[in-house]
């Protein structure tokens, strides 16, 4: 059935809620050990939802949100727009996020989130792309290791609940891959 067929399609407000489940969800199967148990513990999918909801109000139109989509339900939700270094932009994307429901890992969401916000990337002149990952999640490193990026040797300290989770960054070449 067409209806089952894995789609990708901008984000709207209506999908809000369910991406925060899928962030929350993303968080707390990724990073047990990484981040504090308690933080995640504490996360909260309302809040997220209203976070999602007050960003993509305020996203503009350089902020990209798009939504994988499946049998009528939202199951991953990636984000890009131009790099933030600081408070200056710099001549390159960045891909802010990458999540996919943790019970469809594996099956092509991310894969296929992934290749629209490249393309779409091309599409706006984009000559390159960057994005942060946690040092230690090894899966994601993997991932995106796969896609044709690959750290470029910056890294950024990055702190949860006072224990220090450092973040690499990764580039790809918008024509690579």
């Amino acid at each position: 059935m067409d209806d089952d067929r894995l789609t990708i399609r901008p984000m709207t407000p209506a999908d809000c809620d369910r991406v925060a489940e899928i962030r929350v969800g993303g968080w707390r199967a990724a990073y047990p050990g990484i981040v504090p148990q308690p933080y995640l513990d504490a996360m909260d999918v309302a809040e997220d939802a209203e976070r999602r909801r007050t960003h993509l109000a305020a996203a503009g139109g350089a902020v990209v949100n798009l939504v994988a989509e499946e049998g009528g339900r939202v199951v991953g939700w990636g984000c890009h727009g131009p790099c933030r270094d600081g408070d200056a932009r710099t001549e390159d994307a960045e891909l802010y996020a990458l999540y996919v429901d943790p019970a469809r890992i594996g099956t092509g969401a991310g894969r296929a989130l992934l290749a629209e916000s490249m393309r779409r990337c091309a599409l706006a002149g984009y000559r390159r792309v960057l994005l942060w990952v946690l040092r230690d999640n090894a899966r994601a490193r993997r991932f995106y290791a796969r896609a044709g990026f690959g750290p470029d040797g910056a890294e950024e300290p990055f702190e949860v609940d006072g224990v220090a989770v450092p973040e690499v960054r990764y580039a790809r070449d918008v024509a690579a891959g």
